[in-house]
């Protein structure tokens, strides 16, 4: 009887890679980050102050700017809640049924994802403009939809619905329903069970999917650009209005409003990590 033979040992320099390949690869990464991260953030700050502190204030705090800021925090405080109860009800669809229409479903979900932003708001230009299918009624009936605040926040509502649903399925399908079950087999309601077993074992992929919802809301340009109008002071946001000021020359003013998206940019990344190192913890 031969014995078993080994399996040969592999030569450890050949999975991990020689230590000039490793080196390479960690500059070439580097360098990448700075020159496509590091510069462009240090940038904004740099053109944001070049006039000094007192006319980064006076950008931030002239009145179409306190407009932009309110209308942005307005159109995301719509939408976040918005698709968070849409991400919660068709996460836990998707995961817990099988029904005819449920791969459908699933595609459509991901439909903002793969349609420009600026399509999106041309869709609603067709729908509800003045020359579009439903167009006429609405200005019949005294409803301003395009050129408006309600149609800035369904275009904003359209491009980050997919964020939390995104988030809370894989949770939802990796934790399995063998305790939800088990409490309704002892009499606990659908949602009792859900508020009290569903919610707390996704939570942190529910905060996951709200801070990117929340960020990609204050940040979209491009299917709020063509449903607002660009109307200085009533239906530009904070995108909108740093354009409005760049292509008008204020680069102080344009790099100014930036540096607020920026900072939001950077406080979601810090709460994206928080939210990652608490859901790795024990």
């Amino acid at each position: 009887m031969h014995p078993t033979p080994h399996a040969p040992r592999r030569d450890r320099r050949t999975v991990s890679g020689s230590a000039p390949v490793r080196w390479l690869l960690i500059a070439v990464a580097l360098a990448f980050l700075g020159v496509f991260l590091v510069v462009p953030l240090v940038a904004v700050f740099a053109y944001a102050l070049q006039k000094g502190v007192g006319a980064y204030f006076a950008a931030i705090l002239e009145p179409e700017a306190w407009s932009a800021i309110r209308l942005t925090l307005l159109a995301a405080a719509i939408a976040v809640p918005l698709n968070l109860v849409f991400g919660l009800a068709a996460a836990w669809l998707i995961a817990r049924f099988r029904f005819p229409g449920r791969d459908v479903l699933l595609t459509l979900i991901d439909l903002p994802f793969s349609v420009s932003p600026v399509i999106a708001g041309l869709v609603f230009v067709l729908l509800f403009g003045r020359q579009g299918w439903l167009g006429s009624w609405l200005l019949d009936h005294g409803i301003h939809i395009i050129f408006a605040v309600p149609g800035i926040v369904l275009a904003t509502v359209f491009v980050t619905f997919p964020f939390v649903v995104r988030e809370v399925l894989p949770v939802m399908q990796a934790q399995g329903h063998e305790e939800e079950e088990a409490a309704l087999s002892l009499g606990a309601s659908g949602w009792r069970t859900f508020f009290q077993i569903t919610l707390p074992k996704v939570k942190w992929g529910v905060l996951y999917g709200v801070l990117l919802c929340n960020a990609r809301a204050m940040g979209e340009f491009g299917a709020v650009s063509v449903v607002s109008g660009h109307v200085r002071g009533v239906t530009n946001t904070l995108p909108l209005h740093a354009e409005i000021l760049y292509n008008e020359y204020n680069l102080a003013g344009a790099f100014a409003v930036a540096s607020l998206l920026t900072v939001l940019a950077l406080v979601t990344l810090a709460v994206k990590k928080y939210v990652e190192w608490k859901a790795e913890a024990p």
